[in-house]
């Protein structure tokens, strides 16, 4: 049995080799395109490793300076605006308020010293007054005392003159009436004397007349 080929089927097996030839050289190029490409590619890393390690840290570099100061300028513009707006009112009211209460506190202790320093100054006064009122009245005492002493001793002085007088006067009464007795004591003496010695008793009249020689 004899198979007749087509004319197309043969056109077609008569192409085949050349499409596939055809197909088959750019997918033998790929790999060379691709091992290629990245060849580049780790050149290009390889040129930028050595660009890095030549140029050292970024912020170092003059390209990068451009964005490194705008940003500087943005974060000291906002810390600014926070410290101007925020903190410091804040700190500033913090301090407004402490240097408040720390002039009520004064103005509180320079009131309370004072109010001690009057109180002490009345204490001090009334301490003065007091002493000179026992003063006053110690003297009124001594002043007292004194004048009834004297009144007393005054009239002490009056009973014991009245009574020194009165001892004086009977002191004179009795030393009169003695010697109103001493020349009868005398005569008496006299008398008996004569009549022991001689023998006769004298008469009164030689007697009388005797003592007054005497």
């Amino acid at each position: 049995m004899s198979v007749t080929a087509s004319p197309a089927a043969s056109e077609t097996s008569a192409e085949a080799p050349v499409t596939t030839v055809a197909t088959l050289e750019p997918i033998a190029e790929a790999p060379a395109s691709a091992e290629a490409a990245h060849g580049d590619a780790h050149t290009t890393s390889t040129g930028h490793g050595e660009d890095h390690a030549s140029g050292g840290l970024p912020q170092f570099q003059t390209e990068h300076w451009a964005g490194q100061m705008v940003w500087l300028v943005v974060i000291f513009t906002v810390l600014f605006i926070l410290i101007a707006k925020v903190f410091a009112p804040r700190l500033r009211n913090v301090i407004d308020t402490r240097g408040a209460t720390i002039a009520e506190d004064l103005a509180n202790a320079r009131a309370i010293r004072d109010e001690a320093e009057a109180q002490a100054k009345d204490a001090a006064d009334e301490t003065a007054a007091a002493h000179a009122a026992a003063r006053k009245l110690a003297a009124d005492a001594k002043s007292k005392a004194t004048a009834e002493m004297a009144a007393a001793q005054a009239k002490e002085d009056a009973r014991l003159n009245g009574i020194l007088a009165e001892a004086e006067a009977s002191i004179r009464a009795k030393r009169d009436e003695a010697l109103a007795h001493v020349a009868e004591i005398a005569t008496d003496t006299a008398s008996a004397l004569v009549e022991k010695l001689t023998g006769k008793a004298p008469t009164k009249t030689a007697l009388t007349a005797a003592l007054k020689k005497s």
